[in-house]
């Protein structure tokens, strides 16, 4: 996790502003006020980011105390003549008034996260809501967005274009280095281009530390870039002569490169998986490490690995494999961080390989609960691609194809690419060398980084592959460089790409806390519990009877803050409810409750497997980020992907 830098004791309280959201509030001690609440809520409160210089006064036209660092979190408790009274905490008051002119208002706690700006143009922020459509709106959009960068690039821009900052050239995992760049306002509305929806959002950015660090210091980077492979076998009955084809052409690509510093810098590693032994004890394991990535001096005890993999002597409960748990723990078991040198990989890829689909988390035999959106979601938040090659052979069936096809789209998703290769009858001469051309074309993401020349022609990888190598140099040299966000206090962008909204450019986020993601938890907890002892028709009604008691309850909690009179969850959840995003469960009354059994059925399995995913998330440390030193373990944050909230 990125250390950041310390902040001066004086300040440290206010920061726990930023930590306390209407989720969840800390227990509550002697208090006499409570910060104002949005219009047309109850429990939303009102809250303000400080511009640079705010300074905090005892009254109206007071006397100046402590000067604010610059997107200092506050809550407002009264509003009078230009001025607000504010404090860090919902509950411990307020400490003093700010004037207005020196904070904006932060309508709701989310935040703007660049995507990898490989395969699209950079995006510029604008200074108006209406410079922006202008750009979008124009018939040469992409000519004209390429001239503002250009100036922009050059130090050449004039004051009527309105740009007030451009995208970093090189990518900020904001996972990795946690950045600020508040979402003040946003529109809703659709691309001029395509009429999908699309977002147009007013955002502030201020790096949490001012200061870039030199490129050679930037923590865990050596200024040489490698890359990291774990192949994901499906080890059963039917997969023998896969995997000997694979062991082939890994065979020869290691020995074409072995001594080379291309073959230095690529590294393998193999995970095998079956399905369930409690189902069936013979298959003898669900998934197992055969051979750890790991810098080696050459890849032969990868390859002996490889040669030396058997498989299961049983059939396995079912046609469809436990795939997304080898996948998983491909994930989490390997060690792409390379704990002990400190320098982690920095491609880094896995290729399952399989002739069978993903196991729905429904299934009895599935170990989890967390699905191919959610494992996606994770690997690509840690920087690991994932490929799949799909064995389309007859023993599965056209139905059973374009099931497993569409699970593994979804699960093999990187920078908003897609790397989903089947192979049509399970040819085992086209699967080598898809196997050949996929591994080639990794190493050649290698040589693009080196500036070396790519050993397949122009046509001989999939585009898709091709496009991949700038965007994993990008964040490399991200990383290398110390890139940070632009330092500007407000612009205007678009979520999806002026010139080609198939790209997305900005990825709205909530900013959480553990404690927050804790209740999420909690609270799916409840409802997977609630809805699983109602799921007959006639207990349809008395899910959401006892959902509101629920509610009810939780009003009174001091720990939580929900809207007591609710009758959706997104109701209760106010703050949620307000967000730029479209959640089927938050959108649940009970007129949509009683529709249908399976529409139900549907509600509670998206339930389980975001409860999955965040707890995932609360056991694993590298997700979270203190704000300052010391914070307690419960308000660290994390910035959270839309599309895994409730």
């Amino acid at each position: 996790m990125t250390r950041l830098p310390t902040v001066p004791a004086a300040l440290r309280d206010t920061v726990i502003g930023m930590l306390l959201t209407v989720l969840l509030a800390a227990p509550v001690l002697a208090q006499t006020a409570r910060p104002l609440v949005r219009e047309g809520t109850t429990t939303v409160y009102q809250r303000v980011l400080t511009r640079p210089g705010a300074t905090l006064h005892t009254a109206p036209d007071g006397a100046a105390g402590e000067t604010f660092p610059a997107f200092q979190p506050l809550y407002v408790f009264a509003r009078e003549n230009g001025w607000s009274q504010v404090g860090p905490s919902s509950l411990s008051g307020p400490v003093g008034w700010v004037a207005d002119g020196t904070v904006v208002d932060w309508k709701q706690n989310i935040v703007a996260a660049f995507t990898n700006p490989a395969g699209r143009e950079r995006s510029l922020l604008f200074g108006s809501e209406d410079r922006l459509r202008w750009l979008m709106e124009h018939e040469a959009v992409r000519q004209m967005e390429a001239q503002l960068i250009e100036k922009a690039e050059q130090g050449l821009l004039a004051p009527e274009d309105e740009v007030v900052a451009i995208e970093p050239e090189n990518y900020v995992n904001i996972r990795d280095e946690l950045y600020l760049m508040p979402i003040l306002d946003f529109v809703e509305d659709l691309h001029p281009m395509t009429y999908e929806d699309n977002l147009l959002m007013k955002v502030a950015s201020l790096p949490l530390n001012d200061e870039l660090p030199e490129a050679s210091s930037a923590p865990g980077v050596s200024g040489e870039f490698d890359a990291g492979v774990v192949f994901v076998f499906d080890t059963t009955q039917s997969m023998q002569p896969y995997i000997e084809r694979t062991q082939a052409a890994l065979s020869k690509i290691v020995y074409d490169i072995n001594g080379t510093d291309i073959g230095k810098r690529m590294n393998f590693g193999v995970m095998a998986f079956r399905d369930n032994t409690d189902a069936v004890p013979a298959l003898d394991y669900r998934t197992r490490m055969i051979v750890p990535l790991e810098r080696r001096i050459n890849q032969l005890p990868v390859l002996q690995a490889i040669a030396d993999t058997k498989v299961a002597t049983a059939n396995s409960p079912g046609f469809n494999e436990d795939s997304l748990a080898g996948v998983e723990d491909a994930i989490d078991q390997t060690d792409w961080t390379q704990a002990e040198s400190g320098d982690p990989f920095d491609a880094r890829y896995v290729i399952l390989v399989t002739d069978a689909g993903p196991k729905d988390p429904r299934d009895p035999n599935a170990r989890s609960a967390i699905g191919p959106v959610e494992i996606q979601r994770d690997a690509e938040g840690r920087g690991i691609v994932i490929l799949t090659l799909h064995l389309k052979t007859q023993a599965g069936g056209e139905a059973q194809h374009d099931y497993a096809a569409a699970r593994y789209r979804e699960l093999s998703r990187f920078a908003g690419r897609q790397f989903y290769f089947p192979i049509e009858g399970g040819s085992e001469d086209a699967f080598e060398q898809t196997v050949t051309t996929l591994v080639t074309a990794l190493s050649d993401h290698v040589r693009y980084a080196m500036g070396e020349a790519a050993v397949l022609s122009e046509g001989d990888a999939p585009q898709e592959l091709v496009d991949l190598g700038p965007a994993l140099r990008l964040a490399y040299l991200g990383a290398r460089e110390g890139t940070r966000a632009p330092d500007v206090i407000e612009g205007w962008v678009t979520e999806k790409a002026a010139e080609d909204p198939s790209n997305l450019a900005i990825e709205p986020r909530l900013l959480v806390t553990k404690n927050e993601m804790s209740t999420m938890a909690r609270l799916l907890e409840n409802l997977v519990t609630l809805a699983e002892a109602t799921r007959g028709e006639e207990d349809a009604a008395n899910f959401f009877s006892q959902l509101q008691s629920v509610i009810a309850e939780m009003a009174t909690d001091p720990n939580t803050v929900v809207a007591q009179n609710a009758d959706t969850l997104g109701g209760a959840l106010e703050y949620l409810d307000r967000l730029p995003y479209r959640s089927q469960i938050m959108q649940i009354d009970q007129d949509r409750w009683a529709e249908s059994a399976m529409q139900r059925r549907a509600i509670v399995d998206g339930m389980r497997q975001k409860l999955t995913q965040y707890r995932k998330w609360l056991y694993d440390s590298s997700v979270w980020t203190a704000l300052y030193d010391d914070a307690p373990d419960g308000e660290h944050v994390f910035a959270m992907p839309f599309d895994i909230l409730p």
